[in-house]
């Protein structure tokens, strides 16, 4: 705690002072459940709307591969119920996905009342980024991967091989590079989330670039499938996030600097 002639920091003497909401275990698992069944009924909400659409949905989710089918070839389903169950689980899954600002939103009020109002000013943004930079690498992976991806997969199909993709391998597919690429997008968050926590500093990871660098095409690797073009589009995308959230961190160091010169001084 900083001091000027022994008085205390008055920042930091503002945040003890302040009083954050206590409760009982009971009354925290009430919360909680409360919170949970809202983002619930947020996502069911949007299902039931989605439901009726199911099949345009499926089939907007498909055009990326449908568009790269040789002539003459389909999608299959080799399972009895898959033309009925997949598209309702897409829709699901689309479905928490639209709805996710809302069920973040009943974490960060599930979370709130323990923070102190500095690491709420902070939290707000963060979370919102978090959303966003999720839906962006989401987006990314649908209009800029998968157009590629398919075309490169169709190509290398040998000769005399049919491509007929069954719905349900593809659904699969299509929410793990989803996931991974929405996931990945998230870079400058854990970034500024790191420096914020104190594990490292903005100077330190500049210093790691060549590693996070070689990490990005790793995690291409392992994340996405074995062409080069979508690990590229993974990894690259990857290494100018983590770039982002380098000078966003530095922004943040230098706020934080500016705060705590004014609260000095103010003591």
């Amino acid at each position: 705690m900083t001091e000027t002639n022994g008085t205390p920091d008055a920042g930091d003497s503002d945040e003890n002072d302040e009083q954050l909401e206590e409760g009982t275990l009971i009354s925290h698992l009430i919360e909680l459940r409360s919170r949970l069944l809202k983002a619930g009924l947020a996502v069911l909400a949007v299902f039931v709307c989605l439901a009726p659409f199911s099949d345009f949905v499926f089939t907007t989710v498909a055009t990326p591969l449908m568009q790269q089918l040789p002539e003459g070839s389909t999608m299959i389903a080799t399972q009895v119920a898959s033309p009925f169950l997949t598209p309702f689980k897409l829709t699901l899954c689309v479905a928490l996905f639209l709805a996710m600002p809302v069920v973040i939103y009943q974490i960060w009020a599930f979370v709130a009342p323990g923070l102190y109002r500095k690491e709420k000013r902070f939290g707000i943004p963060l979370l919102v980024s978090s959303v966003l930079l999720f839906y962006l690498g989401v987006t990314f992976a649908y209009i800029a991967v998968f157009p590629l991806m398919f075309a490169f997969f169709t190509a290398a199909a040998p000769e005399g091989v049919a491509v007929m993709t069954d719905i349900s391998s593809y659904l699969d597919f299509v929410l793990v590079i989803f996931f991974a690429f929405g996931i990945a997008f998230e870079v400058p968050i854990a970034t500024v989330m790191l420096v914020w926590a104190g594990l490292t500093t903005p100077e330190s990871l500049a210093s790691k670039r060549a590693y996070v660098f070689l990490g990005a095409f790793v995690a291409g690797m392992l994340l996405t499938p074995p062409d080069v073009i979508s690990q590229t589009l993974l990894a690259v995308p990857v290494y100018l996030l983590f770039e982002a959230g380098i000078i966003m961190s530095r922004m943040f160091v230098a706020d934080k600097r500016d705060n705590e010169s004014n609260d000095t001084e103010a003591a």
